[in-house]
């Protein structure tokens, strides 16, 4: 893969194998050791085989850009389930809570910025809000850096591709049954049938059943199936059609509420906020324990529904060198949920008075039960070209690759008419606590007897509904593409990698209205976007390179269509000015620096890299000075990334690295601040720096590490284990200043006495792995999540709460396979 617009299928290269074929179907436990004895290069046990992603033009060691694969092998030992769940063992990525316009779903962050539009299954865009499975990955690959050049529309921080399991030509099938606590179940399985010389049929399926170990209440079942079939394996001429389908049902997990809001909070000065966990004592004087246990939900409302069904079907053709390849792919997603978000925004949890006043219960101790609802679907059809290969001009190697996408989206949100006090001011009272719309900070009941009402204030029972969908938000967008990768081989010590993309991104919105029979607004918007980047690299042996890389992301409006927050959003928000139009937005532009060392040891064995990069976004959406939106923002991400991937010695495998990231919103733009109507004079405006110029970017850890690592002690006999830590990571920034005003109308800015940070601490987890074969097909292992039952949390919002981890979860698994 390359700089240039490349999908890695692995960290490591060896001898090609005929297109169409993949390494034999096996166990974590047997298919290094197997492939080993044949005298395949493996990296923790899965091959490179170059030819099959279109745009992976240069094997990784000359790739100018930090790339990191997961492979299978690394997925199945650390008892992975879900892609969050995988994301987890590669360094330097964290993850953002729902809310404030985010559905629930995946939701990484690399090197600082949200990933979520930079998901790809195959290479493809997968972009709706959405939870997935591992039961069908073969591996994952996560690019760093501006990503445009590679997928489009996307992020500065990086993309995510999914590889998936593929037919091959053998009669091959494993089944794993795993048990263990808080009643988790899980059944996988994956057959191959080869049905001809030329013809193969896989399917592979998941079935999963568990509550949360260490979480009242909490539960999450799916079931998943993934057949395919490929005709012409061996042959110049191949075609696969496949298909996902993937439906979940689960209690979604509200977390923990943070303790104190800026309004409530005592002291002055940088006062650090973390979720209200263990021993807390209220500005009322009461003191009690918030268990990590504590789920503010509740059991008769709460649910989340979610379906993914996928079809595609993919045409190849071989020209000697050259192969030209057609994907297509039909996406639906079905997300329906009722989601409990422990809410602070009143001072509810630490109080804001030191008693009561009447029913109004002010002095702490109590989370409001906010219920965030979503009834949403999606769709899209993508069709992908792509002419890639190898050829040589003038005595210089190309190896090239040149494409054309056209994709059509859509993608409609609707809401559930549910009433949970919002209408209530404040939002704890006597009466809503008996209506169970807030719940004790120490003891929260899940199983609390609540009843939907027409409203907060009625008293006639109602079921919930979805509301008219009229009043749903329809976003639609048209992409046409088109690209081209070069990686040039000027001398066999010198490559330069070069790619371009161009993009027609339209999109349309029509947000919803009060009525069945009020026209629409209809709100389109066009954009013409052109991203390159470029690298160079210096190889002092065939196996070791080091390099130099630049690379550009555009981000145009509305391009997660309403499944994602968005900063540059085509429906105005609550807080921009009025007079805020799709005209007036920009395409929000990012650019990516990197220098950076790579080296294959052992004879391709071990991959070791190391890299240095900085990320510029110059043209934030913020408000300006004038109290009008402007594109002046500005965020740099400076860091330094090693990895490690490989084999050590002859049955010892390790996978991980560290990650270092100095990540500065260097220019947050300005905060309106209105001071008070006094006598005849009106309220009045004023402008200061936003509290969030100088901080920390959200949701970035400063200081990662991961490793993960597995030790055959003897033929039969595995352990193994991993190691991670993450630094404290904010959330978001708040503070006290205010204007006021004079008779005369003069304004004053009062400065802040107290600045609020939004935090979650820094943590370390270790995983434990221990495995037997008890014969050359059967297998039994034994995993241990967060061995020493660490509270920690993984996710946190600008706002109100954080998401807090599983406890220590113990399974064991019987592995056969055939």
């Amino acid at each position: 893969m390359s700089c240039i617009g490349a999908f890695a299928t692995a960290p490591a290269w060896g001898a090609d194998e005929p297109r169409g074929t993949t390494p034999p179907l096996a166990s974590d436990e047997g298919g290094a050791d197997e492939a080993q004895r044949r005298g395949d290069i493996v990296v923790v046990g899965d091959r490179e085989h170059r030819g099959d992603d279109a745009k992976a033009v240069a094997p990784l060691v000359n790739t100018p850009r930090s790339v990191i694969v997961l492979p299978r092998a690394v997925i199945e030992q650390t008892g992975s389930t879900t892609l969050q769940d995988a994301l987890r063992t590669v360094p330097g990525i964290t993850f953002g809570a729902a809310e404030g316009g985010n559905p629930i779903g995946d939701r990484p962050f690399i090197r600082g910025f949200d990933s979520q539009g930079s998901i790809y299954v195959d290479g493809v865009r997968d972009l709706a809000s959405q939870t997935r499975e591992v039961f069908t990955i073969d591996s994952i690959q996560v690019v760093h850096g501006s990503d445009s050049t590679l997928g489009g529309r996307g992020s500065a921080g990086g993309t995510i591709n999914i590889v998936t399991k593929q037919p091959q030509l053998d009669d091959v099938g494993s089944v794993q049954a795993s048990y263990g606590n808080a009643d988790y179940k899980r059944v996988t399985a994956d057959l191959n049938v080869a049905l001809s010389d030329t013809a193969a049929f896989r399917v592979a399926g998941v079935w999963h059943d568990q509550d949360v170990a260490g979480r009242d209440a909490v539960y999450a079942r799916r079931w998943g199936v993934a057949p395919s079939v490929t005709i012409g394996l061996g042959t110049p001429t191949r075609l696969t059609a496949s298909y996902y389908h993937l439906e979940s049902h689960e209690l979604p997990d509200s977390g923990i509420p943070y303790l104190y809001t800026i309004a409530n909070a005592p002291g002055t000065g940088a006062i650090h906020t973390r979720p209200a966990i263990g021993t807390v004592t209220t500005a009322g004087g009461q003191t009690g324990y918030v268990d990590r246990a504590n789920f503010y939900g509740l059991i008769t409302r709460d649910f989340r529904d979610a379906t993914t069904d996928q079809a595609q079907l993919r045409v190849e053709h071989d020209f000697g060198g050259v192969t030209l390849r057609n994907t297509a792919r039909f996406t639906h997603n079905d997300q329906r949920y009722i989601f409990t978000l422990p809410d602070d925004s009143q001072g509810n949890v630490y109080g804001t008075t030191a008693t009561n006043s009447g029913w109004r219960l002010t002095s702490g101790g109590y989370v409001w039960r906010r219920g965030n609802t979503r009834d949403s679907n999606s769709e899209s059809i993508v069709d992908q070209t792509d002419l890639f290969g190898k050829v040589t001009t003038g005595g210089i190697e190309h190896s090239i690759a040149i494409g054309a996408e056209l994709s059509w989206e859509k993608a409609r949100r609707g809401t559930l008419v549910s009433a949970s006090g919002f209408a209530l001011s404040p939002r704890c009272t006597t009466a809503s606590v008996a209506r169970y719309y807030c719940t004790s900070l120490f003891a929260p009941d899940p199983s609390d007897p609540w009843v939907n009402y027409a409203s907060d204030t009625s008293g006639v029972a109602t079921p919930i509904v979805r509301a008219p969908s009229y009043t749903d938000i329809l976003n639609d967008a048209r992409t046409q593409s088109v690209y081209g990768f070069d990686s040039i081989t000027l001398t066999p010590r010198l490559i330069v990698n070069l790619g371009v993309r161009y993009d027609r991104f339209t999109s349309v919105t029509q947000p919803g209205v009060a009525t069945g029979d009020t026209p629409r607004t209809r709100i389109a918007r066009t954009d013409n976007l052109f991203n390159w980047q470029a690298g160079v690299v210096f190889k002092p042996t065939a196996a070791t390179s080091v390099y130099a890389s630049y690379a550009t992301a555009a981000t145009p409006p509305n391009s997660l269509l309403g499944e994602g927050r968005e900063d540059n959003a085509t429906i105005p928000g609550r807080n921009d000015p009025a007079t805020l139009t799709v005209e007036s937005l920009k395409v929000q532009k990012t650019r990516s620096y990197e220098i950076g060392a790579k080296a294959n040891l052992f004879g391709e064995r071990l991959a070791l890299g190391l890299a240095g990069f900085q990320t510029d976004i110059r043209n934030a959406r913020v408000t300006d000075a004038d109290n009008t939106v402007s594109f002046i923002g500005v965020t740099r991400i400076r860091g330094v990334e090693l990895s490690v991937n490989g084999t050590i010695l002859p049955g010892w495998t390790v996978f991980g690295g560290y990650t270092f990231l100095d990540a500065v919103i260097v220019d947050g733009g300005f905060t309106a601040l209105t001071a008070a109507a006094v006598g005849g004079q009106a309220a009045q405006a004023v402008t200061v720096r936003s509290v969030n110029t100088g901080k920390r970017v959200p949701q970035t850890a400063r200081n990662a590490i991961s490793l993960s690592t597995n030790l055959a002690l003897t033929k039969r006999l595995q352990i193994g284990g991993g190691a991670y830590y993450l630094s404290r990571q904010y959330g978001g920034y708040a503070e006290d200043r205010r204007a006021v005003q004079t008779a005369a109308g003069v304004v004053t800015v009062i400065p802040a006495t107290k600045t609020l940070y939004r935090e979650i601490p820094g943590y370390w987890r270790f995983d434990a792995r221990a495995s037997y074969a008890l014969t050359d097909r059967v297998s039994l292992s034994v995993n241990a999540q967060n061995l020493t039952d660490e509270t920690y949390f993984t996710q946190t919002y600008t706002n109100h709460y954080a998401s807090i981890a599983a406890g220590r979860t113990v399974f064991g698994t019987i592995g056969v396979s055939f």
